[in-house]
């Protein structure tokens, strides 16, 4: 059996979920849904993602409320391809534990995208970018809003080799940069 070659440059897409909804006080956490201007802002990022051809073949997603409505409006500008698998070990994770996910991706996934919360998707953003990195740095370190997108370049053809400080920041996208 010949071997599949990996590619060498991944791409590692990060999205905190849209907007959610505190209409309701008495619902739980997890269950919240996306707000009015959440599923705004997904709609905007879906046509972003399909003019910038964000093509991942893996989606990783919490399966809150939010994360999976936030998903729901933008898949179908992500392609066809995609693999989609729902962990509750992603709900409010913290960074150490959203990067041993992605580590454990399939190799063959030249792009993955990860779908979750705050603060965990912020810390993971800043730990992953190469030292003394430009560009978007600085409003990365400012905040990570709902409905932001950090797409990365990493020089790993096997997950298992992604490590903190190795990621160059592709694009930093907020909603406030897609409005019209």
């Amino acid at each position: 059996m010949a071997a599949t070659k990996l590619k060498q440059n991944k791409q590692l897409v990060l999205l905190r979920h849209a907007k959610s909804s505190w209409d309701d006080p008495f619902i739980e956490d997890f269950d919240r849904p996306l707000a009015k201007r959440g599923r705004k802002a997904a709609a905007r990022l879906a046509t972003w993602l399909k003019q910038h051809r964000v093509r991942p073949d893996l989606i990783l997603c919490s399966p809150a409320v939010r994360t999976r409505e936030t998903l729901a409006l933008i898949v179908d500008a992500l392609g066809e391809k995609a693999d989609i698998a729902y962990d509750k070990a992603l709900y409010l994770a913290e960074a150490d534990a959203l990067l041993a996910k992605i580590q454990a991706a399939d190799n063959a996934a030249a792009c993955v995208m990860l779908i979750g919360h705050n603060p965990g998707m912020h810390e993971l953003a800043l730990s992953l970018l190469k030292p003394g990195a430009k560009g978007d740095r600085g409003r990365l370190e400012e905040k990570f809003p709902t409905a932001a997108i950090a797409r990365f370049k990493v020089p790993v053809a096997h997950w298992a080799d992604l490590q903190p400080g190795e990621a160059a920041l592709v694009d930093f996208i907020k909603p406030a940069d897609l409005d019209d």
